[in-house]
């Protein structure tokens, strides 16, 4: 391959590459304030007296030098009916230093920890599942963002703000996502299909515990749903897709174990857990488990050792091999191509 091939290659393979595909663009001017108040995250908040920056942008060259602290986005967009069957996400890319973001009043997810348990996550790509019970098809949605800023410049500076629908997603015949029972503690026998869940709390999935109550919480926790199969999957062979997890988990179908990740026997420090949040979870589904047509129950049990925990991110739902096969083929592609770039760029392409 002559270098003029590989700088084509290299220009054409990330468009190639790349899993979104731009549906709104959310580029431009967005409403902006400095301060901090719960009621900047209503979807009826009136903010017309609010000023108006550039996005993606840092405020310091806005009008707000030397600012540091909270602030708030807002931003409304029309979201088109024909979207209402395709997976859609917002894409934020980098925001400095930490955020917390609202789709029509409603906590969405975030991503850094906020004070007084501070911790910045200004080089995080931010990229939040949007539950399609959360939008408002052929409508007006409200997006509103908490951000802080602990030093130099803040906000959203990332490129590339949009909402996205995913060409490789993973797609989903039955959706998991949105609200799950759940529990902090540990007792395997909440693994079982009638294990009593309802005085259980309810939180987002996904969506990590720390924003929903349980900030700075270390330790097991339980999650779990109830969902019903249809018959017309009976004949497929069934994934269960958790997206990631922070930090370990068992899952259990009607109370029995199907899969697991990383050791329940790990403690901070431990280097062999370093990257087991980072891995997404899939795992078989045996069919002599499904109660079809019936009511099923999925427990996971979690261990997070240090700083957020719990389901955070990704597909959560139940999917076919078939489809999960082509997701894998799809990843496997975008993964050649980086080991390609490492080799081009250490000298090891023949």
């Amino acid at each position: 391959m002559n270098g003029k091939n590989i700088w084509i290659w290299i220009v054409l393979l990330p468009a190639l590459c790349l899993a979104g595909i731009n549906e709104v663009d959310l580029r431009g001017k967005w409403k902006f304030e400095i301060g901090d108040r719960p009621q900047y995250s209503q979807a009826e908040y009136d903010d017309s007296h609010w000023e108006s920056i550039r996005v993606p942008g840092r405020w310091e060259d806005q009008g707000f030098p030397g600012y540091d602290g909270f602030a708030w986005y807002r931003k409304k967009f029309d979201l088109p009916r024909d979207l209402k069957e395709k997976t859609l996400f917002l894409h934020l890319g980098r925001i400095d230093d930490c955020d917390r973001v609202y789709l029509n009043g409603k906590l969405l997810n975030g991503t850094g920890g906020m004070p007084p348990k501070y911790f910045t996550a200004y080089s995080a790509q931010r990229t939040y599942y949007l539950p399609p019970e959360l939008l408002h098809y052929g409508g007006v949605n409200v997006i509103a963002i908490q951000v802080y800023d602990s030093e130099l410049e803040g906000g959203i500076v990332g490129s590339g703000v949009s909402i996205q629908s995913e060409r490789k997603a993973l797609a989903m015949h039955v959706n998991l996502s949105g609200t799950w029972k759940f529990r902090t503690g540990d007792d395997l026998a909440w693994r079982d299909r009638d294990a009593d869940d309802s005085d259980w709390q309810e939180l987002i999935v996904p969506m990590r515990w720390d924003y929903q109550g349980f900030a700075e919480y270390d330790g097991f926790a339980w999650y779990r749903k109830k969902v019903v199969i249809g018959r017309d999957l009976e004949d497929e062979r069934l994934i269960l897709s958790l997206g990631r997890i922070d930090d370990v988990d068992e899952v259990y179908l009607n109370g029995e174990r199907i899969g697991y990740t990383g050791d329940m026997n790990f403690e901070q420090g431990d280097a062999a857990h370093s990257n087991w949040y980072q891995m997404e979870r899939f795992y078989t589904i045996p069919r002599d488990l499904v109660r079809w047509n019936g009511e099923n129950v999925i427990a996971v049990r979690v261990k997070d050792v240090w700083r957020d925990g719990g389901i955070y991110e990704g597909s959560i739902g139940i999917t076919t091999r078939s489809a999960w096969m082509k997701y894998a083929r799809n990843q496997d592609r975008v993964h050649s191509f980086g080991e390609f770039l490492e080799k081009l760029f250490d000298g090891d392409w023949e």
